[in-house]
């Protein structure tokens, strides 16, 4: 469910991004350059990291506790339900906590959702380049598969900041218990536990994971924009 918000504001924010990139000052609008599509690619990530951060915050909370349970039968769950995390979370520190690692979250969104959408748009126009067509033109195998390499160069760019990000969010929600009390904080630590290999945990599966999710997410995405902006 929160993977619907997120997504609404991502592509909401992108399509935002590219049409006032390509909006001059007298109103009148002109096309949009290759470095346009980065620009609004990082644009983008800035925005949707405030939808983004909270979905994955609760996402994390309750993922982990999960494992933990597995892993210690004596270990009692805080929570019973997603609203029973949201509950706790701003009883103990207000409308901030949501927020939990929004830091790492900023970090890893701007740069990565440029290279990531920026990579897309301008990997279209290369092979609509090629083939003498139009972006629209291209075939649904042609955009999946400049989405997918767009989601790999994606978790190339920032996957040591994502390593961050879920263990600042998994951490404990009470300020004075938090093991990972900032971004340097939480670097030291990680680097402690294992040195760049642990900055790098879960790296494999996640680039199988990246090509084809995101290369059926972004033709959808392409698609449909098609459909919606029919005369």
């Amino acid at each position: 469910m929160g993977q619907m918000f997120f997504r609404a504001s991502l592509f909401g924010a992108f399509g935002a991004s590219k049409r006032w990139l390509g909006t001059n000052a007298d109103g009148t609008t002109r096309p949009l350059e290759r470095i346009d599509f980065y620009k609004a690619g990082a644009m983008t990530g800035f925005v949707a990291a405030f939808t983004e951060g909270p979905i994955d915050f609760y996402k994390s909370q309750l993922q982990v506790q999960i494992i933990r349970s597995k892993q210690d039968p004596t270990y009692k769950p805080p929570y019973t339900s997603v609203l029973e995390c949201v509950r706790q979370t701003i009883r103990t520190n207000g409308f901030r906590g949501p927020f939990q690692g929004l830091g790492p979250t900023l970090l890893r969104n701007t740069p990565a959702n440029a290279v990531y959408l920026g990579s897309f748009e301008v990997f279209k126009q290369e092979v609509a380049g090629h083939y003498n067509c139009k972006t629209t033109d291209l075939s649904a195998a042609t955009i999946t598969a400049c989405a997918g390499l767009g989601g790999v160069l994606y978790w190339l760019t920032i996957f040591p900041v994502d390593c961050v990000k879920s263990a600042m969010q998994t951490d404990n929600i009470n300020p004075a218990l938090r093991k990972y009390k900032d971004i340097p904080t939480t670097v030291r630590l990680l680097w402690g536990e294992g040195g760049v290999r642990r900055f790098f945990k879960g790296f494999t599966p996640c680039l199988i994971r990246a090509a084809p999710a995101n290369g059926v997410m972004l033709l959808t995405v392409d698609k449909v924009t098609q459909f919606l902006n029919r005369d």
